[in-house]
């Protein structure tokens, strides 16, 4: 079987010290992507278990793997879950489900949770969008800009490349670092003609690292004009898959002159977090 050089590394988590039986509240948070699907599970607010998957062809599907992986060896079931949140462009379609609530709020949240409440800016970087959100010490989002155009700047265009250079998506980030001095960015905005012109660098004799460099330069300077455009305020975050590239992260943190917050937990778990806790609200309430 041919090298798949777009497969990322699925996770699963689960809380060593904590035991769901002596929980009184559970709920679930599942975000299912364009390109990953999420499973959060929350005891009294706490984190529990998480996974993190390649979604697949069909939503309702990928949303019952995430949740079967973040259970998996935990000894709880589906049925002591008292309430799940659906999120993610599949929200609708997350058959156990109770509610759906977009993305952004539960980004907001979800990011506050994972980061704290100094939070301010909270940068998505999905995998066919960038959200650039404006949330306030609670979590809730006071303002936010969406590019979803097209895929370039985003996790997909991050796979395209990945496969165009033969070079694991895992190791694309420390690559593209390693270059004595910075290309100028690739010039097309668009995935299908930064491939093309990627593959005449590449014809041209431009190594690898640079190519991938040029790419990485481009999608950070794409995601600064959006947030330019809503403003950066302290503390800022990353959340989604492409908070893993060091990569774009770091040319990202140049051009803005601010350093991201270091993440504690995997940074695609977000939406999926925010959706448990709003799960978690919606219990109290008695809803």
């Amino acid at each position: 079987m041919p090298q798949e050089f777009w497969r990322w590394i699925e996770s699963r988590w689960t809380a060593p010290d904590k035991e769901w039986r002596s929980a009184k509240v559970i709920t679930a948070g599942v975000d299912v992507g364009s390109v990953s699907s999420q499973a959060v599970v929350m005891t009294d607010g706490e984190l529990y278990a998480y996974s993190n998957m390649r979604t697949g062809s069909d939503s309702p599907n990928s949303a019952t793997n995430a949740m079967n992986r973040a259970l998996e060896g935990t000894g709880l079931t589906l049925d002591k879950i008292q309430y799940t949140v659906g999120t993610g462009y599949g929200r609708v379609n997350v058959p156990f489900s109770q509610r759906a609530i977009t993305e952004i709020a539960c980004h907001g949240r979800g990011a506050n949770f994972l980061y704290g409440p100094t939070v301010r800016t909270v940068l998505d970087m999905g995998g066919q969008d960038c959200k650039a959100i404006h949330i306030d010490e609670k979590g809730k989002v006071t303002n936010f800009l969406m590019n979803d155009k097209c895929a370039a700047g985003t996790g997909r265009g991050m796979e395209v490349f990945a496969d165009l250079l033969g070079i694991s998506i895992n190791e694309i980030g420390d690559l593209s670092l390693k270059v004595e001095e910075e290309p100028p960015p690739v010039s097309s905005t668009c995935v299908v003609f930064a491939k093309s012109e990627a593959s005449g660098l590449l014809r041209e004799g431009w190594p690898k690292e640079k190519v991938i460099a040029a790419y990485s330069s481009a999608m950070a300077h794409r995601v600064v004009s959006l947030l330019e455009r809503i403003g950066v305020e302290p503390d800022f975050a990353i959340t989604g898959g492409i908070a893993k590239n060091v990569g774009v992260v770091s040319r990202l943190e140049k051009e803005l002159n601010i350093k991201a917050l270091t993440p504690k937990y995997d940074t695609q778990i977000a939406g999926a977090v925010g959706a448990a806790l709003f799960a978690r609200e919606l219990v109290e309430k008695g809803k």
